[in-house]
């Protein structure tokens, strides 16, 4: 029938109740779900509907199910890798596609970073100071690959730095859908240099635990990643590379 609304499957709308009551923590972390033959009874449903529904929880890392007497399925523990996986998956398509541009990428790391930048500049510990030095990379000698690496993994000890486990949750996945190998060739000119060069500023600023001026570095930046993108889209004649894309984001 025309206009019609398609009804989800029934194991999908079970999963999405059950997935409903995880997420609300009505359902807490190790906490065990009802067994299959209640799920059953109360959804109205096949036994193979509920296992098939309790497979896809599983696939989304939402429970976890053993086998046994003591066995059934059980609430998932929350793993900050396998949420920053999914992200980053999802933040790397959208960047290949028409739906998100350069320059809601640079937005979404200006709110991020600059004040990520403060708050490291406050919070930091001498490890931070040890892995921030670490991190840095020599632009006259390391290829673009251990560059962007070394880049990112800059950025995430900066985030890691805040003290704040969100910020680098939602960074990393920033990282790593804009480190391709596809978007670390054909850059400006001297554009690791400058990299390079606003590491080391932004890195003083945080062993001096100067909040303002972190922040400022940080801005100015990625201010340098902008124009460094426009120079690369007029390089390259805009050859159809996302724009997303267009320069890596270290």
């Amino acid at each position: 029938m025309t206009g019609s609304t398609v009804r989800p499957p029934a194991y999908q709308m079970l999963a999405d109740e059950l997935r409903a009551e995880i997420t609300s923590g009505r359902l807490r972390a190790g906490e065990r779900l009802p067994p299959e033959p209640e799920l059953c009874i109360r959804s109205g449903v096949s036994r193979s509907t509920v296992r098939e529904a309790l497979r896809l929880l599983a696939s989304q890392h939402l429970i976890i199910t053993t086998r046994g007497v003591t066995g059934g399925s059980f609430v998932a523990h929350p793993d900050a890798a396998q949420i920053c996986e999914g992200l980053t998956t999802g933040l790397t398509l959208l960047t290949n596609s028409a739906a998100v541009g350069f320059t809601d990428v640079l937005e979404l790391r200006i709110a991020l970073e600059v004040p990520a930048a403060s708050m490291a500049a406050y919070r930091r510990t001498d490890t931070d100071v040890a892995l921030l030095h670490a991190a840095m990379f020599d632009p006259a000698g390391d290829d673009a690959a251990e560059m962007c690496s070394a880049a990112s993994a800059f950025h995430s000890v900066i985030c890691k730095a805040t003290r704040n486990p969100l910020f680098e949750l939602v960074t990393r996945p920033v990282y790593d859908a804009s480190c391709g190998d596809d978007v670390i060739h054909d850059l400006p000119e001297g554009y690791w240099a400058e990299v390079a060069e606003d590491h080391r500023e932004l890195l003083a600023r945080i062993v001096g635990r100067d909040p303002e001026g972190a922040a400022a570095a940080a801005r100015s930046h990625l201010d340098h990643v902008a124009e460094a993108n426009r120079r690369s889209l007029e390089l390259n004649g805009n050859h159809h590379r996302p724009a997303a894309a267009a320069v890596p984001s270290p």
